[in-house]
Formats: structure tokens, sequence, C-alpha cells
């Protein structure tokens, strides 16, 4: 079988092993940093605008396909904030800490199922930068935000992320428990479908 190499743009390596094991062995991803490329400036309105502008960024630069993801939390009570600003929620220069430790804030006076929140993730395929007919998968993960963290798996805000029927945060959970689950999951298994018929 001969595995295709795809530029994922993103040097995260925790996205990096989570989506190579959702996609399966016939791609080989191969991080943007492999290439020396810097990510691009993210100022699309939606998850998917912004995992386009990824993608065909890597495209363009590695000279390669490229998938990219953009995914985010969404707390109703905050009206779907932080959204597709979820990694720089507590500012340009925020972290996963400082991210959390704001949403803990913003959620300080709210209780029960007013907590409700889903993560939202859309994966694109691009052939190419200029790729007219990408192809794009959405998922989407429903649960709660928890008043504290808990569990050392994951990142971003896995550790606050209740999942609405394990009663456990996504950081609690194992990586295949994690997977089956989770908006990034459903995304990536939507993309392997697209691709099979690609």
């Amino acid at each position: 079988m001969i595995r295709r190499r795809v530029v994922l743009a993103s040097g995260n390596a925790g996205k990096l092993k989570e989506l190579q094991s959702l996609l399966g062995d016939r791609l080989e991803l191969a991080p943007q940093s492999d290439f020396d490329i810097d990510g691009v400036e993210e100022t699309g309105e939606t998850f998917e605008e912004n995992a386009l502008l990824k993608a065909r960024h890597a495209a363009a630069a590695a000279g390669l396909p490229a998938i990219a993801d953009d995914s985010g939390l969404e707390v109703d009570a905050l009206g779907g904030a932080p959204g597709v600003r979820s990694a720089r929620y507590a500012g340009e220069d925020g972290n996963d800490r400082a991210n959390n430790d704001k949403l803990l804030r913003e959620l300080a006076d709210v209780t029960g199922a007013q907590r409700r929140a889903r993560f939202r993730a859309v994966v694109v395929y691009v052939d190419s930068a200029d790729d007219q007919q990408p192809l794009i998968a959405e998922g989407a993960w429903e649960g709660f935000i928890a008043h504290e963290p808990r569990g050392s798996n994951g990142f971003g805000y896995d550790p606050l992320f209740l999942d609405g029927t394990a009663h456990r945060t996504s950081a609690e959970l194992d990586p295949e428990d994690k997977n089956s689950r989770s908006h990034r999951g459903k995304a990536a298994r939507r993309l392997r479908e697209l691709l099979h018929g690609h």
C-alpha cells in the first residue's frame, strides 16, 4: 500500500498523533514544522474559513496536499464564546492555563445546565493551495464545563470539558475513548470517508 505524504498545518505533537491515528495508514502526516512553515494568521470568522486558510498556506509552502483543522469551545452561557478565538481567549500570548483560568472566571456564577458547552471541529483536505473542491468534514461533542480542572490527558480545554454521558472530563478519558467521542474524532472519521471516495 502506498502511503500518501500530506503536510499537517500544525506543529502540535498531540494533534499530529491524534489525527494520524484517526485518519489511518493511507496517509503519512508530516507537521508543517518539518518544512519550516510558520503558522498563518487566522483571520476567518468561522472554523471552516480558518481551517482552509491554514491548509492552503501549508500546501503552498510545502508543495504537498495538506490537512488542517480548526476547532474550539462554544459555551452557551457566553453566547458561543470563546468560539473561533478559543486558542487566543486570554489574549494573543495566552496559553492553555490562562485560557482555562479565564473561562472559569467568566463562569464563576453560572451553575448546572447553564454550563452547557460543545467542542466543534472542522477538518479539511486540499490537494493543492488552489484546490477548488476541498474536502470538508465537521464534528461536534456535547458536554458541560466543570467547576475545576480534572485529568492529565489531552491539551487545551480538555481538563474543563465534561463529557455529557461519561461524566468525566476529556482529560480523564484515555485516548481511544476520547477519539471515539470527540469533535475532532468525528470530523476526522468523516474526512477519512471522504478521502476514500476521493
